[in-house]
């Protein structure tokens, strides 16, 4: 349990709060590349650490992210016309290239522009991943841009969901690692089976396990921790243990246990204090990744279906996220359809902000616990002028990933050779031809 000063410390990230400066130390995600694929296309609008940005790719491929309101008058460049390498504010034309240099200034003198240089802020910019990333702290101190565990390589195939969810980060990422829910907020999804691994279906996710209370384990890192959820198995209880290993990697990424033909990965960016940008990835191999449009339909984030135009759920609260009583009845755990959709339910509905100081935690809780414990004490440390966790040589090994897997009792799970899932055999899954699904 958090004290309330404890609260804001690990939840809000506007101005001068020490999370939001331990932030922008990380290159943080801004938007989609879809979402700017168009040279001279429309600009959009982002809203990443309490500052409104805008984002647009120019004639020559370039993506800029910089302030949204224009240097002269304060005015939104997200109206503006994109045209010949630059973004055209249009209250007075002045125009700004990628890198926030003022090129253009219409409404004044021929000379004035020479005279006096004017600079916009905007921020570096790397696009991987399918993401375009910023660095959006010190400039006199931007550190290489690092791949993402999720995207080791370019070719890494990666599908994204995207959702815009009205409550703080870390009540969204506490959800990510936390594995003890979903025995039971996610049961009519992710159904107990005589596998011998997770596996993925078109339908549903089977897993080797009907135990409901999973003993766990932490083991703490310069880069964030990672954990096992102990269960027994359906199959062989007496000599094996069923582990799911989730890894959080600090600010704010989650390396959830993968299935057996792709990996799962969460990434969470706080838009302001009451507000966070919620990515749900697929990543692996190009054969067995399923592509992004049958992923965001898989999940119920579908734009248009799910979504409106700028990623905000058409389920929520007021509407009771669609919820199905009769389905219930039928025997679906939550009547709400995509196990996405469900864990936003349970997080919006904590609020804005989570009122932390009132819980009561328990065993199944040691993750949430670690993750608090040490996210508070590294805002400590960034308020002490310390560098921020996850960064320099604290950043997370190219060897850690998470896994699940069904291993002897007499082999510690951190000392398993865990590996991200690449393509394999039908005969290499673990799926029996005759399965049976258990109730």
């Amino acid at each position: 349990m958090l004290t309330a000063e404890e609260n804001d410390l690990l939840c809000r990230v506007e101005g001068d709060a020490p999370m939001g400066k331990l932030m922008r130390q990380h290159w943080t995600p801004i938007c989609l590349i879809e979402e700017v694929g168009e040279p001279d296309g429309t600009p959009i609008q982002a809203r990443i650490l309490g500052e409104d940005l805008v984002v647009f790719r120019d004639t020559e491929g370039r993506v800029g992210v910089m302030d949204e309101y224009c240097p002269h008058r304060r005015v939104s460049l997200v109206y503006g016309r994109n045209e010949d390498n630059g973004l055209r504010c249009l209250y007075h034309g002045w125009k700004l290239d990628v890198a926030g240099a003022v090129i253009e200034m219409v409404s004044e003198p021929a000379a004035a522009l020479a005279a006096n240089p004017v600079k916009h802020k905007a921020y570096p910019v790397r696009e991987w991943g399918g993401m375009v990333w910023a660095f959006m702290g010190d400039q006199n101190a931007v550190p290489e841009f690092m791949p993402p565990p999720w995207a080791p390589t370019e070719d890494t195939k990666v599908s994204i969901a995207k959702a815009i969810l009205p409550c703080n980060w870390a009540q969204i990422l506490e959800g990510a690692i936390d594995s003890a829910h979903s025995s039971s907020l996610h049961s009519s999804d992710f159904v107990p089976a005589r596998v011998t691994g997770a596996q993925a279906t078109d339908r549903q996710w089977l897993r080797p396990s009907t135990d409901k209370a999973p003993r766990l384990q932490v083991q703490r890192a310069g880069y964030g921790f990672r954990y096992a959820a102990i269960r027994r198995p359906i199959v062989d209880a007496a000599q094996n243990d069923y582990v799911r290993s989730t890894v959080f990697v600090a600010p704010g990424t989650v390396l959830i246990p993968p299935n057996n033909l792709y990996n799962v990965a969460n990434v969470n960016v706080p838009r302001d204090d009451e507000s966070s940008v919620f990515y749900f990835l697929a990543w692996g191999d190009a054969a067995a990744t399923p592509d992004t449009a049958t992923w965001r339909q898989f999940l119920g984030q579908q734009v248009g279906v799910d979504l409106d135009e700028r990623y905000r759920p058409l389920r929520n609260h007021e509407n009771r996220f669609w919820q199905d009583r009769q389905a219930m009845k039928a025997g679906n755990f939550t009547g709400i359809k995509g196990f996405p959709n469900q864990d936003v339910a349970m997080w919006v509905t904590m609020g804005k902000i989570a009122r932390r100081w009132e819980e009561r935690l328990g065993a199944s809780d040691l993750a949430i616990v670690e993750f608090r414990r040490q996210m508070v004490d590294a805002a400590r440390e960034v308020r002490q002028g310390k560098p921020a966790i996850g960064t320099g040589g604290q950043r997370i090994p190219a060897s850690v990933c998470s896994f699940q897997s069904i291993i002897p009792k007499t082999t510690d799970w951190r000392d398993f050779a865990a590996r991200p899932v690449t393509r394999q055999t039908p005969a290499q899954q673990g799926l029996d031809s005759n399965y049976e699904i258990k109730a």
